[in-house]
């Protein structure tokens, strides 16, 4: 299909909707095309599960949380060391 570039714009939502349909259309001006609307591929590559198995490795205990951590979140003020002037 070809379409003018005023019925384009004018129709653009209802081209869009076409071409998603699987159609392709051609934009032209004075009668000579200049662009064409084309339905995009599905780019969606799915990646298998497991695929880093052998690749990664996770501690078991690497959630466990730090005692220090910890104590910052709870709001625990470390013992303050006092500098010794000579």
């Amino acid at each position: 299909m070809e379409v003018n570039i005023h019925e384009a714009k004018t129709h653009l939502s209802r081209l869009l909707a076409r071409v998603a349909g699987g159609e392709e259309i051609t934009i032209a001006k004075a009668g000579v095309p200049v662009a064409r609307l084309i339905p995009v591929e599905s780019s969606l590559n799915r990646r298998p599960l497991g695929m880093d198995k052998d690749v990664m490795w996770i501690a078991d205990d690497f959630d466990t949380p730090s005692p220090e951590i910890e104590a910052l979140f709870e709001g625990v003020a470390r013992k303050s060391r006092k500098r010794r002037i000579r």
